[in-house]
């Protein structure tokens, strides 16, 4: 079969090439890749930014936002062939941790978790892959032509699971929601945010063209600016920070209101000194009862309630993210940049 494969410290090894067929362990499922979303953690990995593999074999598997049709399922098994499935993307660790011995393997705690096409394990970059029955998530029919989004809505899901768990330490009745970037997490947040009956905006560098006409679909307010001043007095009571921009989460950190939540989701590059009155953070923070936390990963609770979200939305707003879609063959196109796309896809089906 044909996989995208590369070594994860090694720069340039990016390549689409011939590999073995998985062939199915007891009590795991074999599926046909239809698809693979593409998103910034693929890219650090082909540059050899980010990754480890322990593997014996000379390269791994990439992918992570997989799409599959199931081809073949254990005897007894609650999946059927023909069943559209997506793959969870974290492992728990042997030990295991506290954490994973209780399910919640996203909020791992030794660091030994492992991750299916990212940190030890091959990914769902291929024409067949197999799966664990317990780690995979069946989607509703409709969203066969958008079923990868499932990964990157898992950690949307889990970011609002968690801004209502820290919201209920209260009175919490939350009414606004401002979203910081309008890349995939951010308009799936947003999505989220509109399906929970709040005031939704969103402010993104973007002036024109795609970005503020989905976030205006969903019945959201957009906002153009590379800064937070375009909503300085909105003052809402979440704020989901997607761009991982170091100006934008520091303005995010004073910008909610009273006793307000802010999700960080974005991942900022290190290096960058910025001046900033911690003075002031300090004070608003602790004389507003603010709450600012950071979320990343998901579990399976996480990913079936993605599952849920996107069966509930507009599957031709969904279409509308995706705003290229490559064969395998050409894979490689898909790692220069993500330049004006949203969401890029591979057709691992021909």
């Amino acid at each position: 079969m044909r996989a995208l494969t590369l070594r994860p410290d090694t720069r340039g090894s990016l390549r689409v090439e011939d590999v073995p067929d998985p062939e199915p362990a007891p009590g795991e499922l074999l599926v046909q890749g239809l698809a693979l979303g593409i998103c910034g953690t693929d890219r650090e990995l082909a540059s050899g930014e980010y990754g480890f593999w322990r593997g014996e074999k000379d390269s791994m598997i990439l992918g992570h936002e997989s799409l599959g049709r199931v081809l073949r399922a254990p005897e007894g098994s609650s999946f059927s062939p023909g069943d559209l499935v997506v793959g969870v993307v974290r492992r728990p660790d042997p030990v295991p941790c506290p954490a994973c011995a209780r399910g919640e393997f996203d909020m791992c705690r030794n660091g030994r978790y492992t991750e299916r096409g990212i940190k030890a394990l091959d990914g769902y970059g291929s024409e067949l892959w197999t799966v664990e029955e317990d780690y995979a998530v069946r989607i509703d029919p409709r969203l066969e032509r958008v079923g990868m989004l499932m990964e990157p809505t898992s950690v949307v899901a889990k970011a609002w699971e968690h801004i209502e768990r820290i919201g209920a330490r209260s009175w919490f009745e939350p009414r606004t929601a401002l979203v910081v970037g309008a890349g995939p997490i951010g308009l799936l947040a947003a999505l989220l945010a509109t399906q929970r009956g709040l005031e939704v905006h969103v402010v993104d560098r973007a002036s024109g063209g795609l970005k503020p006409d989905l976030v205006r679909a969903l019945g959201a307010a957009f906002h153009s600016g590379s800064s937070l001043e375009p909503v300085r007095d909105l003052r809402p009571d979440i704020i989901v920070e997607a761009t991982g921009a170091g100006t934008m989460v520091l303005d995010s950190m004073v910008m909610s209101g009273s006793a307000g939540i802010v999700c960080l989701t974005g991942v900022s590059a290190p290096g960058k000194v910025l001046d900033a009155d911690v003075g002031r953070i300090n004070r608003d923070m602790v004389l507003e009862n603010d709450v600012v936390f950071g979320s990343v990963n998901a579990n399976l609770r996480h990913f079936r309630a993605a599952g849920d979200a996107l069966a509930a939305a507009d599957c031709a707003w969904l279409e509308r993210l995706i705003t290229r879609r490559l064969p395998l063959e050409r894979a490689l196109e898909a790692f220069g940049g993500p330049g004006d796309d949203v969401k890029l896809v591979i057709d691992l089906t021909g």
